[in-house]
C-alpha cells in the first residue's frame, strides 16, 4: 500500500487527469489487427483451405484484418471495454508510435481457453516499443519488449524477435528463470526474466498495469507495485526508444479497459532509482540452469 500511495502522489505531481489520451473507442480507430496462423481446429470464414497448424505459430498467417472477430468493443458502465476471444494468436497494433510515456490499463480474465494452450496458464501480453513489420515472432507479433500478461506472471519481461535490455536480477534458487531484483546484478542482454514481488487479483477481477518509459528505459507496475525495470533497451545495435503498442490475443479470453496514455517528462522519484545505471555498468548475462 505504501508503494501505491507513493505512486499516486508521484503521478499527481507529473500531470493532471486531462493529460491522458484514451486509446479505446467503439471502432478501435487507433488500432489495426494482424491475425496469425489459425490452429487446425479453427474454421476461418472464406478460407479456401483449412489450416493444418498444430501450434498456431507455423504456417500461413491470415495477416491484416480480423475475419474471426477476435477483437471487439462493448460498453460496461458507460466505458468501452476491449474483448479478446483468444481464438487465434493475433495482435491489436497501434497506428501511432509512442515514446516517453506513461501507459495505464486494466485487464481481467474470462473463462474460455483455446488450442494449443488448453492446459496452460491464460496468456496475453502488452508489447512495447514494437518495431519492424508484422509477423517477426511466431508469424504474428512485431519485434518488441513484452510486458507479460499471464496468470501469476504479469510483469515478466520477454524480448521478442531481436530487441534486448539490461535487467537487475538474482539467480533462481532452483531450476527456473532469473528473477528481477532491484538490488540484484545488472545483466546485459537479459532473456525471459520473471517479475519481482507483486500481487494479482483473483480470477475475474480487474488488475491494473502501468508502464513508465523514457528513452530506452522502462518500468512495469502491477497493481501499484513496480515489479520490473529495463535499462538500455536496444535493437540491432541502436537504442530502442519507442515504437508501436500491441495487445496480444494468445489462446485465452481476456478483457481490457481504461487503456490510456500520456506524455512523461521524467520518472517519478520512486521509479527513477530503479533505472539508474551503476558506475560499474552491466555484466554479461549468464546461462542459468
Amino acid at each position: 500500500m505504501r508503494w501505491l500511495a507513493l505512486l499516486l502522489i508521484a503521478s499527481a505531481s507529473l500531470g493532471h487527469a486531462d493529460d491522458w489520451t484514451p486509446l479505446l473507442d467503439a471502432e478501435l480507430s487507433k488500432w489495426e489487427v494482424h491475425t496469425g496462423v489459425p490452429h487446425k481446429t479453427v474454421v476461418v470464414p472464406g478460407a479456401t483451405e483449412p489450416s493444418t497448424s498444430e501450434d498456431g505459430t507455423t504456417g500461413e498467417p491470415i495477416g491484416l484484418g480480423d475475419p474471426l472477430g477476435i477483437f471487439s468493443v462493448t460498453e460496461l458502465d458507460g466505458e468501452p471495454v476491449l474483448n479478446i476471444t483468444g481464438q487465434v494468436y493475433a495482435g491489436l497494433t497501434s497506428l501511432e508510435e509512442y515514446s516517453d510515456y506513461h501507459l495505464s490499463l486494466e485487464y481481467r480474465w474470462g473463462d474460455k481457453k483455446w488450442p494449443p494452450r488448453l492446459k496452460q496458464k491464460r496468456d496475453s501480453g502488452l508489447l512495447l516499443h514494437c518495431t519492424g513489420g508484422h509477423g517477426s515472432f511466431w508469424n504474428v507479433w512485431m519485434s518488441c519488449l513484452e510486458c507479460q500478461v499471464q496468470e501469476g506472471d504479469t510483469g515478466d519481461f520477454i524480448p521478442l524477435a531481436g530487441p534486448y535490455a539490461e535487467v537487475r536480477c538474482r539467480e533462481p534458487e532452483g531450476p527456473g528463470r532469473p528473477v528481477y531484483d532491484p538490488n540484484g546484478t545488472l545483466y546485459q542482454g537479459a532473456g525471459y526474466t520473471s517479475h519481482g514481488p507483486s500481487d494479482e487479483a483473483p480470477h475475474g477481477e480487474w488488475n491494473t498495469v502501468e508502464v513508465y518509459t523514457i528513452g530506452n528505459r522502462l518500468v512495469f507496475v502491477v497493481n501499484g507495485t513496480p515489479n520490473m525495470a529495463l535499462l538500455n533497451a536496444g535493437y540491432r545495435g541502436k537504442p530502442l526508444t519507442g515504437g508501436k503498442l500491441q495487445i496480444q490475443s494468445e489462446a485465452a479470453e481476456i478483457q481490457y479497459r481504461r487503456v490510456k496514455i500520456r506524455p512523461l517528462a521524467e520518472f517519478p522519484p520512486e521509479l527513477a532509482e530503479l533505472v539508474e545505471t551503476p558506475a560499474e555498468g552491466a555484466v554479461a548475462y549468464p546461462k542459468f540452469d
